[in-house]
């Protein structure tokens, strides 16, 4: 081991005295002859080493920004990933406040706030209470119907009763009022799709509804004011009741996607909710009254124009006509009957009333 280090200080020594020796002669040397020398080398011997380092240089610099970069890629699929929750979020708080805006007063906002009970499929707790003016029995709504009713409250927070509750009853009609009964939740159990649907039992047996029907709140029983909607008829469904038809209905209101909901106060729901969800039939009417009052003034404005335009025809004629000495005729008249001042037959005076006394005075007086 000895001798081999000693080897390699020889080596080093003479490596060392070999370059030191060849510096004094570049040194000596002419500047031509060390520029063409320097060349050489830099073309032959460094420039695989240059490209070396500058290839190690890159490789250094994308390791160290590997982690920044990374970084800002999981950061833009996490947004891309959230943007769609963003939206519909969004989406639901616009439709929330249109809600409100209809409504105008007696209402409460609220957060729908879940639990993972086995009740709170049932149930969802408000974060509006007693001191915002719930209370129990008060209808909870959302931009597409009928959410539930307030079942107990407190101060600060309340507890609703969804319509997925076995205990759940609501008195509904048909939108037209041609059929009444009363929904409630559809006795699918387990994983059953029919768990999420609702059903209207009570419809007398002669009354038929058709599938596609919305069915709203009734307003019977003090409850739920008239109007809310709270699905559509799919179809009737076989039952052993023979006086009665029943019919399964697709809610309006999913449990999934009650997350904003407003309470109504009981002053709002006693004064009730009139054409508050009807908002497509009242636009529509509206629609068609600025159609019908485009329309009307665009015929009058036609008309308006019609008629000037007559009037500037009428007037130039009659000025061409003045022109040829000729007397216009009167309106209504065609200007063929009009004929010239010579060619009138001249005017019969009137009688004046003395010469007709005097005609008169020689005839026979009668008693």
């Amino acid at each position: 081991m000895a001798r081999t280090g000693r080897a390699h200080s020889r080596v080093d020594r003479i490596i060392l005295a070999v370059c030191a020796g060849l510096s004094l002669v570049a040194i000596v040397l002419p500047a031509q002859v060390r520029e063409s020398i320097s060349a050489a080398l830099r073309r032959s011997v460094l420039a695989p080493m240059v490209v070396l380092q500058e290839q190690s240089e890159l490789s250094r610099r994308a390791f160290l920004e590997h982690d920044a970069r990374m970084a800002k890629r999981d950061s833009v699929v996490v947004r891309a990933l959230t943007a769609d929750a963003l939206e519909a979020e969004n989406a639901r708080l616009r439709e929330l406040i249109g809600l409100g805006a209809r409504l105008r007063w007696g209402f409460v906002p609220a957060e729908a706030l879940r639990g993972r009970g086995v009740r709170d499929e049932s149930s969802i707790t408000l974060s509006a209470g007693a001191r915002a003016g719930v209370q129990k029995l008060s209808p909870v709504v959302a931009p597409e119907g009928l959410v539930g009713v307030v079942d107990n409250v407190d101060p600060t927070m309340s507890q609703a009763e969804l319509w997925t509750n076995s205990e759940f009853r609501v008195s509904a009609m048909a939108e037209d009022a041609s059929a009444f009964g009363i929904v409630q939740a559809h006795a699918g159990t387990g994983t059953d799709a029919g768990k999420y649907l609702m059903e209207m039992r009570g419809v007398p047996f002669r009354t038929s509804i058709k599938p596609g029907t919305l069915i709203v709140s009734s307003g019977l029983g003090g409850v739920y004011p008239r109007g809310i909607p709270i699905g559509r008829v799919i179809s009737e469904t076989r039952t052993a009741e023979s006086w009665a038809r029943t019919y399964l209905i697709r809610p309006a209101v999913f449990p999934s996607d009650v997350y904003s909901v407003i309470i109504l106060r009981p002053e709002r729901a006693a004064e009730g909710v009139p054409n508050v969800w009807a908002t497509g039939t009242v636009a529509d009417s509206t629609v068609h009254k600025i159609l019908v009052a485009g329309d009307s003034m665009a015929r009058s404005a036609a008309l308006a124009e019609a008629h000037a335009r007559q009037a500037a025809a009428d007037s130039a004629r009659q000025d061409s006509l003045r022109a040829a000495g000729v007397v216009p005729p009167a309106p209504g008249t065609s200007p063929s009957t009009a004929t010239p001042d010579s060619q009138r037959p001249p005017r019969r005076q009137p009688a004046r009333p003395d010469s007709a006394k005097r005609d008169t005075s020689h005839l026979p007086t009668t008693i």
